[in-house]
């Protein structure tokens, strides 16, 4: 099936230049999927696996590259707080769904590690304006007590956040070579050099580390309908992070699902098969949760019948005339 992708520049309200991107098929979508990505990652190239697979089969995709990360401006994966993330995605995904095409398309969030916690947090800032949300090996819970640093670490390295934030001081595996099992995937991954393969940084590790902390102690707070996936043998996340939060969320619609023998990327390293079964248990997911819903929408305007890939196209190329930074372009899903 065909599909459409774009990409666009947003300026966010701390004057950053952010990188978007979508995935449209070519009728009106089922729904509307936002993509949170992990850390060091990004979504154009690294996600684009998932946006082909999910508009293929009639959604609407779309990311966006967090500051300092992928093609987005900032310094290179630096994380000076981890609300500017969760603030610049928010207000991106909902000036989405505000078009006049989209008021009345259930709205998704998808999120990979690192934007499990993202998306996570995006839902607690609006708790009934979201459907659902897609979480593949989550960071949503504090790392192994067997790694966690001592609080007496922590205090210390707090102590010089402000005065060395940016230091790339944080000691680390390589997480390519723990994440993704396929090797000839490993290594195209590798290749990506919109990646940020080098150390953490100081305030970044931080960062993640008190987001972890908080996410933890406040699962309880998740209501919105989840399917939560993880590989058992994924050694970047805990799959008990995914078990905690299954049993410790308060949703009434909520779904987890083991891989035995699968790694932390389970639609992008591992073998094709591999991917196909993940795959297709999100999209299942999906289908029964998607679809209009005239109650919750009948204060919104009629949907525009014309197809997405005519009016985004023309979206695109009118903001082009006009000197914004964005294409479009039509490809085959392969």
């Amino acid at each position: 099936m065909d599909v459409i992708y774009c990409e666009e520049y947003i300026t966010n309200s701390r004057g950053v230049e952010l990188f978007t991107c979508k995935w449209l098929p070519i009728s009106s979508p089922k729904a509307l999927v936002f993509l949170c990505h992990g850390y060091g990652m990004e979504c154009g190239n690294f996600m684009k696996g998932v946006g082909v697979e999910l508009s293929n089969h009639g959604y609407a995709v779309f990311g966006i590259d967090y500051e300092g990360h992928g093609q987005s401006s900032g310094a290179r994966c630096y994380i000076k707080s981890f609300d500017n993330i969760v603030n610049d995605c928010s207000e991106y995904f909902k000036s989405v769904c505000a078009r006049e095409e989209y008021k009345r398309k259930r709205r998704f969030l998808y999120g990979e590690s690192m934007g499990g916690a993202v998306a996570l947090l995006i839902h607690k800032k609006d708790a009934s304006f979201w459907d659902g949300a897609i979480l593949v090996a989550p960071m949503c819970k504090v790392i192994s007590e067997k790694v966690k640093p001592h609080p007496i670490i922590i205090s210390l390295l707090t102590r010089v956040e402000d005065v060395i934030p940016k230091w790339k001081i944080v000691p680390t595996k390589d997480v390519i070579d723990s994440a993704f099992k396929d090797p000839v995937k490993r290594e195209q991954i590798r290749g990506n050099k919109l990646i940020y393969q080098e150390k953490p940084r100081l305030k970044t590790a931080l960062e993640l580390l008190r987001t972890s902390m908080n996410l933890e102690d406040s699962l309880n707070e998740v209501t919105l309908p989840f399917f939560v996936l993880h590989g058992e043998a994924d050694t970047v996340t805990d799959p008990e992070v995914s078990r905690a939060l299954y049993e410790q969320a308060s949703s009434a619609d909520k779904t987890m699902k083991m891989y035995a023998g699968m790694w932390h990327g389970l639609t992008a390293g591992e073998p094709d098969d591999n991917i196909k079964i993940v795959f297709s248990d999100i999209l299942a997911w999906l289908d029964k949760r998607s679809g209009d819903d005239s109650a919750r929408f009948s204060k919104f305007s009629q949907p525009s019948t014309s197809p997405a890939t005519e009016s985004e196209q023309n979206e695109c190329n009118a903001k082009n005339s006009r000197g914004w930074k964005g294409r479009c372009l039509f490809h085959s899903a392969m």
